[in-house]
């Protein structure tokens, strides 16, 4: 079920106030045209029409997409220890209310960035797992490890021979492309599935470069 409220906000920079619809809750087959908002960065994105000043507002997410098997909970956070916090409570509060039963076979992810939020979705969208591509994110980062730090990596688009990754590079203001062809994801997830590495979720799951660092320092590098 897709859930908004009106609220009528403050402009931070210049005091006047908007209208704004907040959507707490979006269940893509209640809309496409929704998932289409939230992907064209329209959802909870405030926009002063005085001004023009833009930001995110500060409220939690639930995507649901029935179809995919996807769920993912988006609580905006920039402090590590609040966001393990409010994992750790996710994780709780699910496990309590015995809901993990009915989300058997779904992939169900807890995220605090906005454009990883996007960005998940893109990937499940193009029929691959994020599992699998935060390791190629990882193994295209480390390509330059003395500039890791300076630059992001992010999933764009895939077709039938090809994936195209953008990476931004903070330090130099540039964005880079990285082409990675589809028999090297379909080797990696391979692999990972072989390890062990499920293609659903059996509870809340943060799958980013943390996570994909600890599968390659677990796994055995003949995998790659």
């Amino acid at each position: 079920m897709s859930i908004n409220t009106k609220q009528n906000v403050k402009c931070p920079e210049c005091g006047q106030m908007s209208d704004i619809t907040v959507w707490s809750s979006i269940t893509v087959k209640d809309s496409e045209d929704l998932k289409k908002d939230l992907l064209s960065g329209k959802i909870n994105i405030f926009r002063c029409g005085s001004c023009g000043h833009t930001g995110l507002m500060p409220t939690p997410l639930l995507y649901n997409d029935e179809d995919k098997k996807l769920m993912i909970s988006f609580s905006p956070c920039n402090d590590d220890a609040q966001a393990k916090k409010q994992y750790d409570e996710i994780c709780k509060a699910s496990k309590d209310s015995g809901e993990m039963k009915a989300l058997e076979g779904y992939n169900l992810r807890f995220i605090t960035d906005y454009n990883e939020m996007l960005e998940k979705i893109l990937i499940f969208d193009n029929g691959l797992n994020d599992k699998a591509i935060e390791i190629i994110k990882l193994l295209i980062m480390m390509q330059e490890p003395e500039k890791a730090d300076d630059r992001k990596c992010r999933f764009g688009k895939a077709d039938g021979e090809n994936m195209e990754f953008m990476v931004q590079d903070f330090k130099e203001q540039q964005v880079y492309t990285s082409k990675v062809p589809m028999e090297t994801y379909n080797s990696i997830w391979n692999n990972l599935k072989a390890s062990g590495v499920k293609e659903y979720s059996f509870g809340w799951e943060r799958v980013n470069s943390a996570y994909a660092t600890a599968l390659l320092n677990g796994i055995n590098n003949k995998f790659f």
